[in-house]
């Protein structure tokens, strides 16, 4: 056993004789991962202080001083002056004592007063993740504006539609990149909706029950930009649904990138041919000289499970916690820190990798029609015939049949062969055998007809405006 309480900076040890081990110390240091949250810290401890003097805890001369004290602090850990030592605990303890450093030992060890390690850090995760969720917000919008711009440069190119990976229908090539658009959205519409939960302040709740110092919640939830204090001390400090609810967030964004990029890394394939990747955003191999490998979209891909991981291990971790502060809920920042690492490195990359992928128009069209993909419009058009669905089905089932038997396209049945299979299928129904007749059609709402597409392409800029050049 050794004495590390009393050679560090410690909040605590005062009743203790002895100890804590220096395995003890070594497994419960955090601060080389919560030292990101430093200057979030110090913008709390700034607006705790000002509840302090308002509360007649401080005069108006130690507040100042302290406030000031506070400032040069944030200056030195910015400029990297202040950092860290391995004799402290967390980032509370190493920035208290720099603390009291600057503003002295009675001043500084003031501040303690009316806060608990355990509210303080329930508040720094939230204003952190709050401001991470900006950033990557910026970074979705970003993805969604080149997603537009991207369906704009091709408007009337159409492409083979797939369902269970096989043809289904022509579709256009706009309104399948406009599809990967709207889960972005949705997830920006999350982490919007999200921030009325996060937005709310633990200060004051102390260490569960609150405090008896008539400190004013309010002041510090208005200096922190947040919308006011949360409604149960021990929720407060015991919860931490909002971490886990930003993890889920950022672990869906992560999926809707893992899909687009598998459809990527196919397109781009020698058989598929459908896109060429841009020098600047895909690699070689090392041994392979012709290769073009799609990197950005194999580590999208990787990464999406990562945070997936980084989601089960924080939802693990909070399942069993009774009420209500316990020291596992340490584990609760690394996952979300890793999550905002991940993405704010990946969607940049992404988002280069979409806006110069290039399109092999003449590919994606000749495939459009390919697997029989217009059988659907012909058998709507028997049902525009007054054809019971069930007939016209069949109908057009043994039109492929026949297609395949003789290595036919639907469009190359001739006439009187047509009339065999069904009296029904008169020469007229040729009007829908073609792709561009097929996108037309599909003008209902959410279509792939090209009205629809403007629509959503108008719709879309509302919420990612075009970036001047």
């Amino acid at each position: 056993m050794t004495s590390q309480a009393s050679g560090s900076n410690a909040l605590w040890g005062s009743r203790f004789e002895g100890g804590p081990s220096d395995a003890l110390v070594a497994l419960s240091r955090s601060v080389h991962f919560d030292w990101r949250l430093a200057g979030y810290d110090i913008a709390g401890t700034r607006a705790h202080i000002m509840a302090l003097q308002s509360a007649g805890y401080l005069t108006l001369a130690e507040h100042e001083k302290l406030d000031r004290s506070l400032v040069e602090l944030l200056g030195r850990v910015q400029q990297g002056s202040f950092v860290a030592k391995p004799s402290d605990e967390d980032v509370h303890s190493a920035l208290e004592r720099g603390l009291i450093e600057i503003a002295g030992v009675e001043l500084g060890g003031k501040v303690r007063a009316g806060r608990s390690r355990n509210d303080q850090i329930a508040t720094l995760i939230r204003t952190y993740l709050l401001d991470q969720a900006n950033e990557i917000s910026a970074m979705v919008i970003d993805l969604v504006e080149v997603l537009v711009s991207r369906a704009e440069e091709h408007l009337g190119v159409a492409m083979p539609g797939r369902t269970h990976f096989q043809h289904a229908q022509p579709v256009a090539l706009s309104h399948h990149l406009l599809a990967h658009a709207w889960p972005l959205v949705r997830d920006l519409e999350r982490l919007h909706d999200w921030r009325k939960r996060a937005n709310l302040s633990p200060y004051g709740a102390g260490a569960l029950a609150g405090n008896t110092l008539g400190l004013d919640p309010n002041l510090v939830a208005h200096e922190l930009g947040l919308a006011g204090p949360t409604q149960n001390s021990i929720d407060a400090t015991a919860s931490r649904d909002v971490v886990a609810e930003f993890a889920f967030i950022a672990s869906l964004i992560g999926i809707n990138l893992s899909r687009f990029s598998e459809e990527i890394i196919i397109w781009a394939s020698a058989e598929f041919d459908y896109v060429k990747l841009h020098d600047a955003y895909s690699t070689g191999s090392s041994i392979m000289p012709q290769k073009k490998n799609p990197d950005i979209a194999e580590l999208a891909r990787g990464k999406s499970g990562r945070l997936i991981g980084d989601l089960t291990g924080l939802l693990a971790t909070l399942k069993g916690l009774p009420l209500a502060y316990n020291r596992d809920l340490q584990e609760d920042k690394e996952p979300v820190f890793d999550m905002v690492d991940t993405l704010t490195v990946l969607l940049p990359a992404f988002t280069g990798m979409v806006a110069t992928l290039e399109f092999n128009r003449s590919r994606l069209e000749q495939l459009a029609p390919a697997g029989f993909s217009l059988a659907t419009d012909v058998a709507e058009w028997l049902v525009k015939k007054k054809v019971a669905f069930r007939d016209a089905h069949d109908i057009t089932g043994r039109m492929v049949s026949f297609c395949e038997q003789n290595k036919l396209e639907l469009h190359e049945v001739p006439d009187a062969d047509m009339a065999a299979i069904s009296v029904h299928l008169t020469p007229d129904v040729r009007d829908v055998l073609t792709v561009g007749g097929s996108i037309k059609a599909r003008a209902g709402a959410g279509g792939t007809a090209l009205p629809r597409v403007l629509e959503q392409i108008a719709a879309l800029r509302k919420i990612a405006p075009k970036r001047e050049a």
